[in-house]
């Protein structure tokens, strides 16, 4: 037998599910009842699956150079034992490629740039978004406060958390940067009485968050704005700021301008959440094996990961204070896979939703994607933080309306004792 081939056959073998392989000739190799079936169009995917390059492999399905059939599940189960290793430690590099990858994160973060990858990613079509998002369309990790919660339900938990970690309360004016369909923002509205702006660089979800405002009734104290975080007005400073799935489209080497920016934005003794994916390794700007690639590729063209320790130093040196980190990577595995299961039960329609071989192309690296995704932060090789922190007061009492040690949170039970919907007591 061909080299090649006793490696796949091997690989095969040692797989936690039964897999079978079709070669380009027809040959079949591996489990004759298979759970995941592939089946090469191109000898190069050969070479992939016995590399263990699972990312790599991901392009070939998605350019049609092999096949995958099987639930997603036993899809990921084969795809994370075929790995060499961690993909974490694959990514990781040294001083050099780190200051490459910095040099490299001011070129590809300009406003330009950034507003067209935030096109390519959250404009692909807001239809395909609704199969399988929850009914408000909360494209982040939700908080699965009770173990049976459906993912609506954990949604809601998670924006509610968000306010009472915020300690929202009415009439306070509230930032929500990077917005998405509003979910946040209208919730904060409704529940909580602000005064709430979001901004958003996609003009599919601006339109989208703009007619629910109308609709609801709120256009007096509720707008949504076309615009890139760095455009915002710092005249009139805000009393509580929500960043949530925003920061890793800024880029690493402009978080420190990003806090910054995010500070001057906001009132002394004000508080500010930054909810985000971070990187499990703190040398590593995406995941290895092919896996960083196939994301920048189809996914998320610019984005970068950080891990939660440099996040904190650029958070400091951008003059905010650290108050709470929360780390919710379990929440986030199993809402991808709430994601995917949506996704998977509704392939037809997405199929025509999207159209085309281009819309065909679309829909193959999201159902890799959320599965990946979920099986990456099952194991551990990416994570999700909440950063409570605030713009630090100097004491003035002219600065404040409550005196500063009031303002401070001393307690962490606030941020759950409240039933949702209710401002957190003091």
């Amino acid at each position: 037998m061909n080299p090649l081939l006793s490696v796949v056959e091997n690989k095969l073998r040692d797989l936690p599910v039964r897999v079978q392989l079709v070669l380009p000739d027809g040959a079949v190799l591996g489990a004759a009842e298979p759970q995941v079936r592939f089946a090469a169009r191109d000898k190069t995917a050969l070479a992939h699956l016995a590399e263990g390059a699972v990312g790599v492999l991901g392009q070939d399905y998605v350019e049609g150079r092999i096949d995958i059939e099987g639930g997603m599940r036993d899809v990921m189960a084969a795809a994370s034992a075929m790995l060499p290793g961690s993909p974490v430690e694959a990514a990781r590099g040294g001083w050099l490629t780190d200051l490459v990858r910095k040099v490299m994160s001011v070129w590809r973060h300009s406003v330009e740039r950034d507003a067209r990858q935030i096109e390519f990613h959250y404009d692909l079509s807001d239809d395909f978004y609704a199969l399988w998002l929850d009914p408000r369309r909360v494209y982040s990790c939700a908080y699965f406060r009770e173990p049976d919660m459906a993912l609506a339900q954990a949604q809601e938990a998670k924006l509610d958390l968000i306010c009472r970690k915020l300690r929202l309360s009415g009439g306070e004016r509230f930032l929500d940067v990077g917005a998405g369909w509003g979910g946040l923002l209208l919730w904060a509205a409704e529940h909580y009485g602000v005064d709430a702006t979001g901004i958003t660089l996609s003009r599919n979800q601006h339109a989208h968050v703009s007619r629910l405002i109308e609709a609801r009734g709120l256009a007096g104290r509720v707008r949504m704005e076309l615009l890139d975080y760095r455009g915002l007005d710092e005249s009139t400073p805000y009393d509580k700021i929500a960043s949530v799935g925003m920061f890793e489209h800024v880029g690493r080497a402009q978080l420190d301008g990003y806090f910054a920016k995010l500070r001057r934005l906001l009132k002394p003794g004000g508080l500010i959440m930054n909810h985000g994916i971070t990187a499990a390794g703190v040398y590593n700007a995406e995941l290895g094996n092919g896996m960083g690639e196939f994301i920048e590729k189809y996914i998320f063209p610019g984005g970068e990961l950080t891990h939660v320790s440099a996040v904190m130093q650029s958070l400091t040196n951008g003059g905010l204070e650290d108050l709470d980190v929360e780390n919710l990577r379990p929440h986030y595995a199993r809402t991808l896979w709430a994601w995917s299961d949506a996704l998977e039960a509704r392939l037809p329609e997405a199929a025509r939703i999207l159209g085309g071989e281009q819309g065909a192309r679309s829909l193959r690296a999201y159902r890799l994607y959320l599965a990946g995704c979920a099986m990456a932060f099952e194991h551990g090789w990416i994570a999700l933080h909440q950063i409570l922190a605030q713009h630090p007061a100097t004491g003035r009492s002219d600065e404040l309306d409550l005196p500063a040690d009031l303002a401070y949170p001393w307690r962490r039970d606030y941020m759950y004792a409240a039933p949702a919907g209710k401002p957190p007591r003091a």
